[in-house]
This record gives structure tokens, sequence and C-alpha cells, in this order.
């Protein structure tokens, strides 16, 4: 799916010159479950922006479902996320004057998706995430583990090929932190490639590989041996 060769990001200012990400090469395959872990200020989230199509290379090669995007421009690459890419964030990003159903149904609106078809897989989605009997609620009537559902569902209602996901139990209790990786963890074993960014080791446990980075290289990329029973599935320190 995702395939990074010797990329680079470097931000530039009159007096400084930065190097958040050096020489970053790194395979993404359908239906995979990865955890980007590291510090803060490690590059972790520069390499999610750059996965995102937030951001673009300062060099280096980018394909992206076998397409080379390292020099698209902001409108190919805004055509190319909306469609692929859902994006779940530490702070949810819900617009607190519209209800979860029109939260979730925002991304088909941008897709030109017709009225009856948005309507059918909004109710599905927010049934399938368990909040359906929320639906006309707003946001600020949910609770913090409610609102991640919701975004999740955003994420999920353009039935993306990919799900990036930032720090996302980080504004969450322990309980409600465990509900929404379960829910992750069983989205990706249906078939849904996952890539989480977090310097969290219990939200790390979850995924299927690790990749640990520090001053904006890659220092380890390997299976993960200690993955989270989906059964069991403990949220623990």
């Amino acid at each position: 799916m995702i395939q990074l060769k010797h990329i680079q990001r470097v931000f530039r200012t009159e007096d400084v010159e930065t190097t958040a990400l050096q020489q970053i090469n790194l395979t993404i395959n359908t239906g995979e479950f990865v955890a980007i872990m590291g510090p803060s200020g490690c590059g972790k989230s520069t390499l999610l922006s750059i996965l995102g199509l937030l951001d673009s290379p300062s060099s280096g090669s980018f394909l992206f479902a076998g397409e080379d995007v390292a020099r698209y421009n902001e409108k190919q690459l805004a055509s190319l996320r909306k469609a692929n890419i859902g994006f779940v964030f530490q702070s949810f990003n819900l617009i607190d004057e519209l209800t979860v159903a029109e939260n979730v149904a925002l991304p088909l609106q941008y897709l030109n998706i017709g009225k009856a078809e948005r309507k059918a897989r909004v109710a599905a989605m927010l049934q399938r995430v368990g909040i359906d009997h929320r639906a006309d609620h707003l946001p600020q009537q949910l609770s913090g583990g409610q609102q991640q559902r919701v975004a999740v569902a955003r994420a999920l209602v353009i039935q993306p090929k990919l799900i990036l996901a930032d720090e996302p139990t980080g504004n969450l209790d322990s309980k409600n932190g465990q509900e929404v990786m379960n829910l992750l963890r069983e989205l990706n074993r249906e078939g849904t490639t996952v890539v989480m960014v977090t310097h969290s080791e219990r939200e790390g446990a979850y995924a299927d590989r690790l990749v640990r980075m520090l001053d904006g290289q890659i220092l380890l990329d390997r299976a993960n041996q200690a993955t989270v029973s989906s059964e069991v599935a403990p949220y623990v320190a």
C-alpha cells in the first residue's frame, strides 16, 4: 500500500534549517496494524502527516497505492486523501454545532455522495461502532470515549484503504482508551490497514508491528512479539 524510499523532510526559515526526517525507508502492506513509536520530537508526527498526504517530503520517493505522490500538488493530494484515508485524532475534532450523525456524514458530502446513500452509510457505521443510539446528540453531550467512537465512525464511513490514528487515546481514561484500542484492533482484523502514532507502550502492544523512531530516523522495525490478545486486550500501563 505504502512505500517510502529515502524520505527526508527539512523545515527552513530565514535563520534555521531543521531536519525532521532523515532517510526514512518504510513499507506498509495492506491489512497491517503498525505502531510508530518514539518520544516527543522524534519525527513521528511529521511522518504521519506525510503518510496522510497532509505534507510532502523534501526529497525521496513516496508510493501510495502504486502512485508516486511525492511531487503531487495540494489539489492532487487532497483528492487522493479524501477518498482513501480516514483520520482519528487525539482531540476528536468533531464539530460542536453538528449532531453525531451529521459529523459522520461530513466526509461523504465532500465526496458528493447522494443523501440516501449518506444516510444509509452513516446509520450502518454508527451501529458498527456502537453509538447509533446517540445519532441525534451533539458532541458535548457525549463522553470522551463516545466522542472518539464517533471520530472512528467518521474515519470509516468513506470506506478508506487506510486509517491513520494520532495518539487516539491521549484524551481518554484507561477504560475508554481500552475500548477504542479494541475497536481499532477489531477493524484491523476485518481487513482495514491501521497506522497509529503513539509514545505509549500500552497502545503499541495492540499493533502487530512496531516502528521505533528517534531524532528523525527509524531505529527499529520489527514484528511485535507481545501483541495484546484480541480476546483479553488488557489496557495496562
